[in-house]
């Protein structure tokens, strides 16, 4: 069987053209044109990524995204017709892993679609050693797991990357160029932004977890996990 890919959008014509152009590549593809249905296909369909629209009727996608995050950690694409800095910020902090905006390119929706599965694989095939604990925090990259002062703390996949990685090279610092290169993959077409908005969202959740190590930022250069003294 292909790869799965299911198409949210109330625009019945952009669903159409989607499923026509990535199953001529290939793809297996579903749509669906709200976002209550859009739910209940997910859960049907079961795809290995996801591109949903914002302005949905029933269920905004925001909501969708939001649903997802909760029992899953498949790619999801977000498309719009919104390009404001705020519409990215929250489809980021949501859990979503990439942002096209209408109208788009088809090539570019498509390079974006395969350089996020390919991450999304990389990290899934990932080997039972790959845990990390210091202080209060433990962090699996095979169970997509964080454990803070012995609990479980819902994260989303992208977060739980970059925290695994700075806490992997603790005491190196990063500039955001290099965590979107290592992190996101070298072909990520996003922007240095999405690394701040991930550390935000990291650093509400750590706070006050230890005195033993911090997530910090070096000025004008980027950011490290620092063990302390």
């Amino acid at each position: 069987m292909g790869t799965k890919l299911l198409v949210i959008d109330d625009d019945v014509n952009i669903c159409d053209m989607l499923r026509m152009y990535f199953e001529n590549e290939g793809y297996e593809v579903k749509t669906a044109n709200d976002g209550v249905e859009g739910l209940s296909y997910f859960k049907m369909y079961e795809p290995d990524l996801v591109l949903l629209d914002i302005m949905l009727p029933k269920k905004d996608g925001w909501q969708v995204c939001r649903e997802i995050r909760e029992g899953s950690s498949k790619p999801i694409i977000m498309i719009t017709a919104k390009g404001e800095v705020f519409d990215k910020v929250l489809g980021l902090e949501l859990g979503a892993d990439d942002f096209i905006v209408k109208p788009f390119d088809t090539k570019e929706l498509s390079a974006r679609v395969k350089a996020v599965l390919r991450r999304y694989t990389a990290h899934d095939n990932t080997g039972d050693d790959e845990v990390i604990k210091f202080d209060n925090i433990e962090i699996s990259l095979q169970k997509y797991e964080l454990k803070l002062k012995g609990k479980s703390v819902d994260i989303p996949p992208k977060e739980l990357e970059l925290l695994y990685f700075l806490a992997a090279n603790y005491n190196r610092v990063f500039t955001r160029d290099q965590l979107l290169d290592k992190v996101w993959g070298f072909d990520y077409l996003g922007d240095s932004r999405t690394v701040d908005v991930h550390i935000k969202r990291l650093r509400e959740k750590l706070e006050g977890v230890s005195d033993k190590w911090i997530l910090k930022t070096v000025w004008s250069v980027g950011y490290k996990f620092e063990i302390l003294q």
